[in-house]
C-alpha cells in the first residue's frame, strides 16, 4: 500500500507541477509584456484558459497585474499540497498553514522560472545567438526585464555581459535568505513541492 501511495504522489506531483508551471508562466508572461502570438504563449493560453476564464469573472486584474492567473497557480499548489499530504497519510490539520505553504511553493517556482530561463538564454547566446525560433524569443523576453536593470547599473566590459551571473546570484540569495527559511519557520513538509 506505501508503495502505490507514493507512486501516487509521484505521479501527482509530475502531473500537477507541470500544469502548476504553465499557469504560473501564463502569470510571469503578462508580467514580462511577452509577445502572446508566440506559439509557446498560444499553448499556454490555451491549455490555462477553461480555469481561468470563470476564475477571471470574480478576480479581475489589477495594474496590469493578472490576478486571477496568479491565485489559479496559488489554488493548483494548494491542491497538490492537500492531495501529497493526505496520499502520506497526513492529515489537514491546518487550512491556514497549507495556504502559506502554497504561497511559498509559488512563489519558489516564480524564482526557479527565471533561473531557468537565465540558463537557457546563457546556453542560447553562446550557440544561437540572435535566433529567430520562437522559444529562445520567449526566453529572451523573460529575461530582459530581469537584466536590464542589472546591466544599467553595471559598467560596459567590452562585449562581455556578466548580468545574468549577477542575476543568478540575486535569485540564488533570495531563495536562500527568503524562501527557504520562511519554509522552515513554517515548518514545510520537503516532500510537498519540486519547487523548494
Amino acid at each position: 500500500m506505501i508503495g502505490l501511495n507514493t507512486a501516487a504522489v509521484y505521479i501527482l506531483q509530475t502531473i500537477g507541477s507541470f500544469y502548476l508551471l504553465i499557469v504560473l508562466l501564463r502569470f510571469i508572461l503578462q508580467l514580462v509584456r511577452a509577445d502572446f502570438y508566440n506559439p509557446l504563449s498560444q499553448f499556454i493560453v490555451r491549455a490555462t484558459h477553461p480555469l481561468l476564464k470563470p476564475l477571471r469573472k470574480i478576480i479581475p486584474s489589477f495594474a496590469g497585474l493578472d490576478l486571477a492567473s496568479l491565485v489559479l497557480a496559488i489554488v493548483v499548489q494548494l491542491v497538490l499540497m492537500a492531495v501529497t499530504l493526505l496520499l502520506l497519510g497526513y492529515g489537514l490539520d491546518n487550512p491556514i498553514q497549507l495556504l502559506i505553504w502554497s504561497i511559498i511553493g509559488v512563489t519558489a517556482l516564480f524564482l526557479k522560472v527565471f533561473f531557468f530561463a537565465l540558463i537557457i538564454s546563457v546556453i542560447l547566446s553562446w550557440v544561437a545567438q540572435g535566433s529567430q525560433n520562437a522559444t529562445a524569443m520567449l526566453v529572451n523576453q523573460l529575461c530582459e526585464p530581469l537584466l536590464t536593470p542589472i546591466r544599467r547599473i553595471l559598467p560596459s566590459m567590452g562585449g562581455l555581459d556578466l548580468s545574468p551571473i549577477v542575476a543568478f546570484l540575486i535569485l540564488n540569495l533570495i531563495d536562500m535568505l527568503v524562501i527557504r527559511n520562511l519554509a522552515v519557520m513554517t515548518g514545510m513538509y520537503k516532500g510537498l513541492s519540486l519547487a523548494i
